[in-house]
């Protein structure tokens, strides 16, 4: 069982590998990618928006909470823009993208796979990786990028809302937190994050779809695990990036 899942491991880096390689190689496939590209951000920029509304409203509320027991609301807004910047905006991205997106590149590989389509392409001497896979790796890593600044927009609103009309909080201090503790580097692990979000989406989605077992049933079978593994994944390198980025880089002011 342990050979196994190492071989899976494996084989999945080796899939990363070949797509890194195969970006820079020609023809790029534009079409196929403004293609994925406009599917990829079809399904997850009306739930992205939507879903982060509640995330920032729940993250202003608990920390307008906790510092209101502290007795320091003037640093709420701050605390709760840091947090929606740095780890909501590219968690919900990245889920959205493996649930939505991921699911169909998935589904879609694997029917390919089972009708031998891939195999044909191979014949015929074309890359099914190069072809197919590139692509949408690709377009999952921009959608990643561009929707986490709007979640991280739209996140950061909802919470200044909810502060403001809930907690009695004033705008002024709320931005003033915000300035104070927030710096540019924040916003740069943020698409960091999303970036390596999208890749690891894409990857898992497309090896999964790549490798199905036992024809239709199997197709549905690796996008459930495409789902799954990418969502471990995502948490695990979070909590890599996370520890990276506060060790390297210090906090403003300190």
């Amino acid at each position: 069982m342990i050979g196994g899942a190492l071989r899976q491991t494996g084989r999945l880096f080796a899939l990363a590998a070949e797509v890194t390689r195969a970006v820079f190689r020609r023809p790029f496939q534009s079409r196929e990618f403004i293609e994925q590209f406009w599917f990829v951000a079809g399904v997850t920029i009306l739930p992205a928006a939507l879903v982060s509304i509640p995330f920032g409203a729940v993250i202003a509320l608990q920390v307008g909470s906790l510092t209101q027991q502290l007795g320091a609301q003037s640093f709420t807004g701050g605390a709760s823009v840091l947090a929606v910047i740095q780890q909501a905006s590219p968690l919900i991205v990245a889920l959205l993208i493996a649930g939505a997106a991921g699911s169909a590149i998935c589904a879609d590989l694997g029917s390919r796979k089972i009708r031998e389509e891939l195999d044909a392409m191979e014949v015929m001497g074309v890359s099914p990786v190069q072809r197919l896979v590139v692509p949408r790796v690709l377009a999952t890593m921009a959608v990643a990028v561009l929707l986490n600044g709007l979640v991280s927009v739209v996140g950061t609103l909802g919470g200044y809302f909810f502060n403001i009309v809930l907690q009695g909080g004033t705008p002024g201090a709320y931005l003033a937190s915000f300035s104070a503790l927030a710096q540019l580097p924040d916003l740069y692990v943020s698409e960091l994050k999303a970036l390596v979000f999208g890749f690891i989406a894409g990857i898992v989605a497309a090896y999964r779809g790549l490798n199905p077992r036992g024809g239709p049933k199997g197709v549905g079978d690796a996008v459930n695990q495409a789902v799954v593994i990418t969502f471990l994944l995502l948490f695990f390198v979070n909590m890599v990036l996370t520890g990276v980025y506060l060790q390297i880089v210090p906090p403003k002011g300190g």
